[in-house]
């Protein structure tokens, strides 16, 4: 059983699903496309579920906040973590200059982009391997795109596959996902001797996990 309806917050209005299970508690989550989704029992009335929105203000406040920066990264043109507005053009060249992007059309930026992203992911990557004075395997690099990771370790082949959404970010978090999965080479698990290599190459890590996690 599914109902809708609106809710005011911080001057905007937000929609609101609600769906009815046979739930004990009520769960609040917060949908890409910045939908409050609540999950709660069959008894449970319009009123309470805004009742229990009012008392998770704060909550619905920081959460919307990161979905909405992680809706402009999708919508909006990030490159390196600057954002660039789009200016078509008729002429070959595709050219980056004061936040602008000068380009013939659209498939043409994609082929730009793919082609930055392989070679910025592969700078990187031979950049952080020197950095480690362990024993572990120069790796295949691959690039695709991930819903739910940031980089995959595979032992297996000697592979680390990177989100090509990365390219959105600046170089301090390509390099974090990076040297996490290197890392992994070494700790294939996430105990505090891997912390500590991650730690090792990358004092600051915290600061792009933050980042990574907006």
């Amino acid at each position: 059983m599914e109902t809708t309806f609106d809710y005011k917050l911080d001057g905007n209005v937000y929609k609101v699903l609600v769906v009815k299970k046979n739930n004990k508690n009520t769960y609040i989550k917060i949908k890409d496309d910045l939908t409050i989704y609540v999950t709660t029992n069959y008894l449970t009335s319009k009123r309470e579920v805004k009742t229990m929105l009012d008392n998770e203000r704060d909550f619905l406040h920081k959460a919307l906040s990161r979905a909405r920066k992680k809706l402009e990264k999708e919508e909006l043109f990030y490159y390196l973590g600057e954002k660039y507005d789009i200016i078509l053009v008729p002429f070959e060249n595709t050219e980056v200059s004061n936040g602008k992007i000068f380009v013939k059309d659209m498939k043409t930026l994609d082929k730009w982009l793919k082609k930055e992203t392989k070679k910025i992911f592969k700078e990187r990557l031979e950049y952080n391997y020197n950095l480690f004075d362990e024993d572990i395997p120069f790796p295949k690099l691959k690039i695709r795109s991930m819903k739910t990771r940031w980089g995959v370790c595979n032992k297996r082949d000697n592979s680390v596959t990177l989100n090509s959404k990365l390219i959105k970010y600046s170089v301090h978090e390509i390099d974090y996902v990076i040297i996490h999965e290197l890392s992994h080479f070494v700790h294939f698990d996430h105990s505090k001797e891997f912390w500590e290599t991650v730690r090792i190459h990358m004092s600051d890590y915290k600061k792009a996990v933050a980042i990574l996690k907006e």
